[in-house]
């Protein structure tokens, strides 16, 4: 068979053509381009702790757009057919320096690094950067444990589940938790933190946050939502509006969209714990 000549092969009965071998490379290119974005975001975490701030607001900007690029890569696999393994590795791999690395970077030059050296406790400055240092180190361990349980996981169910046939993510996925941290860096348009207690606020922030990832709590993951569904006009609208406001207001919009997502697992949390508990009273009361 010629090269590039889609195969015919069969799958359930039906007659279906392999994609050619040119088109696995597409998703390839999303993922290349998710790597692009999260070394650009290191390069410029780095230059906003000597030059102009506004180069952290560069790097949030990078990494949300790195999210755009993840999710893009898996829904051209799925509807082009090409999903591979080399894909899958690629992906992971992407993911950890993009959704961790990066995040992690950003979060600690950002929150803890760019603290004034006169401050009227020196020694609280050293304190909070060495805790610092540990604590945007879990968030990347989190993240990267949470990425190999996904590789290895087989239709994992979620310690409190949800709605039945509807699916859901086992922790909060490293893109949401990247674009956590990110979010909160653009909403202050790249300025950095100067306040040793919102240092500390800060801190336990990421911290939850890489806490949600290795969890085992229900998140939405959207994979009912599909181009190809009854009604596809309806979602095209609600994409586009949605793009405006962020085109609009990326600010306010994102920095609501990535903590609602968090407050989302722990608001299903805490109801599935709660009705666990009306209905353990129920049944002694019965």
């Amino acid at each position: 068979m010629a090269s590039g000549t889609p195969e015919i092969v069969r799958a359930g009965g039906k007659e279906r053509r392999r994609p050619s071998r040119g088109m696995y490379v597409l998703p390839s290119l999303f993922t290349a381009g998710n790597i692009a974005a999260g070394y650009y975001a290191i390069t410029q975490s780095i230059q906003g702790s000597f030059a102009d701030p506004s180069f952290f607001d560069h790097a949030a900007i990078a990494i949300g757009f790195a999210v755009l690029f993840d999710g893009v890569d898996g829904m051209i696999a799925r509807l082009t057919n090409t999903a591979s393994d080399f894909g899958r590795e690629l992906d992971s791999l992407a993911d950890v320096i993009t959704f961790g690395v990066a995040p992690s970077l950003l979060a600690y030059i950002w929150g803890i690094r760019m603290l004034p050296a006169t401050m009227m406790y020196p020694h609280l400055r050293d304190r909070i950067m060495h805790v610092g240092v540990f604590v945007c180190f879990l968030f990347l361990i989190c993240g990267a444990s949470r990425l190999a349980r996904f590789n290895i996981s087989v239709n994992p169910q979620p310690r409190n589940p949800g709605r039945p046939g509807k699916k859901y993510f086992v922790g909060m996925p490293i893109p949401a938790g990247a674009g956590v941290i990110a979010s909160v860096v653009h909403f202050e348009n790249g300025s950095p933190i100067s306040d040793p207690r919102w240092s500390a606020v800060w801190l336990c922030l990421i911290l939850f946050t890489g806490f949600l990832m290795v969890s085992t709590w229900r998140f939405w993951s959207g994979k009912e939502i599909s181009l190809g569904q009854r009604h596809p006009f309806q979602l095209v609208a609600v994409i586009v509006a949605v793009g405006a406001l962020i085109a609009l207001y990326s600010e306010h919009v994102l920095i609501v969209v990535a903590l609602g997502y968090l407050v989302s697992g722990v608001l299903a949390r805490l109801a599935y714990s709660w009705g666990q508990k009306k209905r353990k009273t129920g049944m002694q009361h019965g």
